[in-house]
């Protein structure tokens, strides 16, 4: 599907502001797009949407227009439109002529050449939450599930911005979510809102951070805690204390791997004891591209071609076959939609030994394969030999370890 050829009515100069937004809301809702950018520069304004993770320019408005955009998008998102020096968040919620509805989060930041403007497009698809839709293997699907079913103890989701950790998270509270438990969440700000969860925003200005919503949650019987991420020592002190204490407890952290997670926790000030005795379960994730399945074409990988580029622990390479993007009318450049990568590593006796004694990173890792751990680039390159995602992809988002 060439986005040219699907915006080409967007560049019509007598287009009013609110015809141009309105065919924008629709084009991105058609391409499934995740962000919409409106940016000024100082001879032109650019619009762009990430479409599975990629950002791809669309013909923008007349240069003329640009206030008038930022304007119409501020009103909407009831934010304040004579306040141009400073950062604003604001939501909205639009319906489409196909009567399709999209929640929108909008974020401004003030630029040389006027107000940036990028607005994020939430997902109010529930029936999208769940592990099978994101990618999960049986075997790592299975070990998630044992962990979230336990009373108490701590889940971390780990990986860098844009990898997914939050729809993991709100696909374990989906299948945790029933009458009989209290949850609550803490997120900055929530994406998804998920009816029957207590879902608090982080309002940094009037000192609700995650670690005083976290003390308040405590106060309210709560049986699953979610916290959006873990920042300082102070919350990591809250979260460990909380999941020793009888609640189950769902967070992400930003670490390359599942066994940096410990390392960056130890890091924070957070006792072996505690991490220890604490945590059940660490995923770490990537979200890489889709092959289309119209028009994927088969390409030959010799096995020293893998061995050169780390991929020589992957077993029984003759039997499986890579596939390259190529593009067509069905697609963007030969991808559509997006599927995780995942390392799931649950917290043995073994594990905690190692923890106890400040073991580090890589020996962590090599317990964690010793046990059946597989890496995140062993995870990619099983999607890429079952023609799912392509080589590049797993090359482009995951390290050699």
């Amino acid at each position: 599907m060439d986005i040219h050829q699907s915006s080409n009515t967007l560049t019509l100069s007598e287009a009013p502001v609110v015809h141009y937004l309105q065919q924008t809301w629709e084009l991105a809702a058609l391409l499934r797009a995740s962000d919409i950018h409106f940016e000024p520069f100082e001879n032109f304004f650019r619009v762009r949407l990430r479409i599975d993770g990629v950002l791809q320019e669309i013909p923008p408005p007349p240069f003329e227009f640009k206030e008038q955009i930022v304007s119409r998008i501020k009103v909407l998102s009831r934010l304040d439109i004579a306040e141009k020096r400073l950062p604003q968040d604001g939501r909205m919620k639009l319906g489409l002529k196909n009567t399709q509805h999209l929640n929108l989060r909008v974020s401004t930041l003030p630029t040389l050449f006027g107000e940036k403007i990028v607005v994020r497009i939430l997902s109010t698809d529930l029936a999208k939450l769940n592990l099978d839709h994101l990618g999960y293997s049986a075997a790592d699907k299975q070990k998630l599930l044992e962990a979230i079913q336990k009373p108490h103890g701590m889940i971390l989701v780990t990986g860098p911005t844009g990898s997914g950790k939050s729809q993991s998270l709100y696909a374990c509270l989906n299948l945790l979510n029933r009458v009989e438990v209290n949850i609550a969440s803490v997120e900055d700000p929530s994406e998804i809102q998920l009816p029957g969860i207590n879902q608090v925003n982080v309002k940094e200005k009037i000192g609700l951070n995650f670690a005083t919503s976290l003390r308040a949650f405590l106060r309210q019987d709560p049986d699953i805690l979610m916290v959006g991420e873990i920042r300082d020592h102070e919350t990591a002190d809250i979260v460990m204390k909380a999941s020793q204490t009888g609640h189950l407890v769902l967070s992400t952290l930003h670490t390359q791997d599942a066994p940096s997670a410990l390392v960056r926790l130890r890091n924070m000030g957070v006792a072996t004891y505690n991490l220890a005795s604490s945590i059940s379960l660490i995923s770490a994730q990537r979200l890489v591209r889709r092959l289309c399945m119209h028009c994927r074409t088969p390409i030959s990988v010799s096995s020293q071609l893998l061995k050169e580029l780390g991929l020589n622990s992957f077993k029984d390479q003759t039997s499986h076959h890579f596939y390259s993007a190529q593009g067509c009318s069905q697609c963007h450049k030969g991808y559509w939609g997006r599927i995780g990568l995942f390392q799931v590593m649950p917290i043995t006796a073994a594990l905690q030994h190692l923890i106890l004694h400040n073991a580090s990173g890589p020996e962590l890792t090599t317990q964690a394969e010793k046990e059946g751990v597989c890496t995140l680039r062993h995870a990619g390159l099983v999607q890429a030999s079952l023609g799912i995602t392509s080589l590049s992809e797993v090359l482009a988002h995951t390290d050699v370890t």
